[in-house]
């Protein structure tokens, strides 16, 4: 029981981080866990052979079949095979706060890695270099730039924060990690045309969420709040989406 506690716990300081829930807000985020998987993972965590048995018998073949479907040459399921390495050695399981069921969490686990594994490989890609620029041909910064730069990034972060596992997944394949819509719609199961169509629509919830960060949180006047708006969408690179949507995500997954 004490580890059961101790995962309800931390999964509620996770969720909570930076605030002290009221009782009720806190209740209803714990009935909302999927509080078997939870305590299935505790019981693997404290080496119950019946946990262990049930999870390979329920949810390896189940993450196999998703391995295959993201890449058929036999890399995702490589990676799912280092999945279960890390399982057994218990180490990744205590990444898993019940917000999801234990099997989503899995396959959201390998969907990033796939995407880390991807977005590596790009990574050879020979990239611009802008070094070699003339110093008079590079844009001066607009006055306040640094200051709504470092509000933007607070009220994104917040934004996201509020999204389905899922937008945010899909989000930081296509914008985070420069996948493509079709290797993206890889990674989720889904059509590239559906992917785009469910980027424009985050994109589209995510705007009013901001500007109303950036208005109560940031303290802006509404004048401010367009300007720093036109500034994302005038130059998003100054934004770090991948440190956004979590660059340890690879361990953590869908929580």
């Amino acid at each position: 029981m004490g580890t059961f506690r101790d995962a309800l716990a931390a999964s509620a300081g996770k969720a909570f981080a930076g605030r002290s829930p009221e009782p009720r807000e806190q209740q209803r985020y714990l009935e909302g866990l999927h509080l078997e998987d939870l305590a299935l993972a505790c019981a693997c965590l404290a080496g119950a052979n019946e946990a262990w048995d049930h999870v390979m018998r329920e949810h390896r073949p189940a993450l196999y079949r998703a391995a295959e479907a993201m890449d058929p040459t036999g890399r995702a399921r490589d990676l799912a095979d280092a999945i279960w390495s890390e399982l057994f050695a218990r180490s990744l399981l205590r990444y898993f706060h019940g917000r999801s069921s234990l099997l989503t969490w899995l396959r959201s686990v390998l969907a990033q890695r796939h995407v880390d594994a991807i977005r590596a490989a790009k990574r050879l890609d020979s990239l611009p270099d802008d070094e070699a620029l003339p110093i008079a041909d590079r844009a001066s910064p607009e006055p306040g730039a640094e200051r709504y730069q470092q509000l933007m990034q607070q009220a994104l972060a917040s934004a996201i924060e509020t999204l389905e596992p899922r937008d945010r997944l899909r989000l930081a394949c296509y914008h985070a990690q420069q996948l493509t819509l079709a290797e993206t719609g890889r990674v989720l199961h889904e059509h590239e045309a559906t992917v785009s169509r469910r980027l424009a629509q985050t994109r589209r919830a995510l705007r009013p969420a901001i500007e109303q960060w950036l208005e109560q949180q940031g303290g802006l006047a509404p004048a401010e709040v367009d300007r720093c708006v036109r500034m994302l969408l005038d130059d998003p690179g100054a934004l770090d989406l991948r440190k956004i949507v979590g660059e340890d995500r690879s361990k953590r997954g869908v929580s």
